[in-house]
């Protein structure tokens, strides 16, 4: 479950009525969840917490997808897709990984690429301008911004200014998604931590002591 309360349709305001009417039907999506892509849907129903919120970040989401407003972005959607799924994976949200995967095959990247998202530094699928914009991608998700120079050149030979200034809100503005559904446990990041002490063995057996190399027993 969410870590957040979900808004039913009984109370959700005419903004967010209109994005759960294209969703879910007639049906409320807190009672019977389900999305067309087979996610919960309960991104939806804890955004819709605070309407401004969720204004803002649809909005994002009308400048391509299925809420596109059409004539706002003339950035090539496979390069959008492709700074957005490499960010989704660096960032380790299942939830935009897999959504944006269906997002990129939909807008025309190759299935090698897809698939090639995770090890692009060692995939020869990508042409040299399209490892510029992974490189940067990845700038962006690892290293907070910090861009070197050559590589931001690079970029610039293969972007317009308004394609990078738009490249990189769309990485960034995942990157959020990716964030706040990991701490939210919303879709597919509902998921247990991972990382955490794995116990040793048995009772009463000896241990080595991996600090010191002393064998100790244990209690």
């Amino acid at each position: 479950m969410p870590r957040l309360r979900q808004v039913p349709r009984s109370e959700a305001p005419a903004n967010v009525l209109t994005y759960y009417d294209r969703l879910f039907g007639d049906r409320d999506p807190v009672g019977e969840p389900g999305t067309a892509t087979g996610t919960p849907g309960d991104w939806w129903t804890v955004f819709a917490l605070v309407p401004a919120v969720f204004d803002h970040a649809t909005a994002h989401f009308g400048m391509f997808g299925m809420f596109a407003d059409k004539s706002v972005s003339n950035l090539d959607p496979v390069v959008r897709e492709l700074g957005i799924l490499r960010a989704a994976y660096v960032v380790e949200s299942q939830f935009v990984y897999s959504q944006h995967c269906k997002a990129a095959r939909r807008n025309g990247m190759a299935e090698a690429q897809i698939a090639a998202i995770p090890d692009w530094t060692v995939s020869e699928v990508f042409t040299p301008a399209e490892r510029a914009l992974l490189a940067y991608a990845d700038c962006l998700a690892l290293q907070r911004g910090r861009t070197p120079d050559a590589l931001f050149d690079a970029v610039k030979g293969v972007l317009s200014d308004e394609d990078i200034l738009e490249f990189t809100y769309h990485v960034c503005g995942y990157m959020t998604h990716a964030t706040m559904c990991r701490a939210l446990k919303l879709e597919y990041d509902n998921v247990e931590e991972r990382i955490r002490e794995v116990p040793v063995p048995g009772e009463g057996e000896p241990v080595a002591d991996w600090a010191g190399g002393a064998w100790a027993k244990k209690d």
